[in-house]
């Protein structure tokens, strides 16, 4: 992992010049001030080095429902096909990038650019979010933004890092802390455990029971 996200980092270098679904925990939901602790697991698909899948997203901001009174202003959420690594081109972006040559149409493209996050799976081990209803299967899907992914990633590249945080005997667990900044929402202060942990029974149980998800089959 730490040699492909060095690459990463390296091309990215080189080249800058939920809806009612319980089982996504929206861990954006719990207090300020307070914190939920994660335990990150592998990807169902073993191909996949990484423990988290990227992707980008697009809102499309509309004035409101076409037919319809009184209509409130509606966001709509869709993937950005590129995503997909399919060689597909987004129709979206294919307009947007030429806004990017207009200085008076940079706003507007940042607006309808993609939007990145991460998607992860694992356990909650500390729910910090109120009246969060866990489904049965314990094995919680996360949306990660590029703040949290950041702090995970800074660790991973750590070479005193010796063990793979989601290792079943001796994985850490990660502490998502909310605070605020600005008037928005801050998660810098977010960590990793200092100590090792394993699974434990019940949690090793319910990985047989259910298995992991494939996490490409969410974007």
């Amino acid at each position: 992992i730490r040699a492909k996200l060095q690459q990463q980092e390296n091309r990215s270098t080189s080249s800058s010049t939920s809806g009612g679904d319980r089982a996504i925990y929206a861990h954006w939901n719990i207090p300020e001030g307070t914190t939920a602790k994660l335990r990150f697991l592998p990807d169902g698909n073993e191909k996949n080095d990484f423990f988290w899948v990227e992707r980008n997203m697009i809102r499309l901001p509309f004035n409101g429902i076409k037919g319809q009174m009184d209509s409130k202003p509606v966001m709509v959420q869709v993937p950005c096909v590129e995503m997909y690594n399919d060689g597909t081109a987004c129709p979206i972006l294919g307009e947007v990038r030429g806004w990017f040559k207009d200085p008076s149409l940079e706003d507007m493209g940042r607006k309808y650019w993609k939007k990145r996050s991460y998607i992860m799976q694992g356990f909650i081990r500390e729910n910090g979010v109120p009246d969060d209803r866990a489904p049965e299967n314990p094995i919680r899907r996360l949306i990660i933004s590029p703040q949290i992914f950041t702090i995970i990633k800074a660790s991973l590249l750590d070479p005193e890092l010796e063990e793979i945080p989601t290792d079943y005997m001796q994985g850490l667990d990660f502490r998502v802390t909310k605070t605020q900044k600005g008037g928005y929402a801050d998660y810098s202060t977010s960590k990793w455990a200092r100590k090792e942990s394993a699974l434990t029974e019940a949690e090793q149980a319910s990985i047989e029971t259910h298995g992991l998800f494939d996490l490409k089959d969410f974007l």
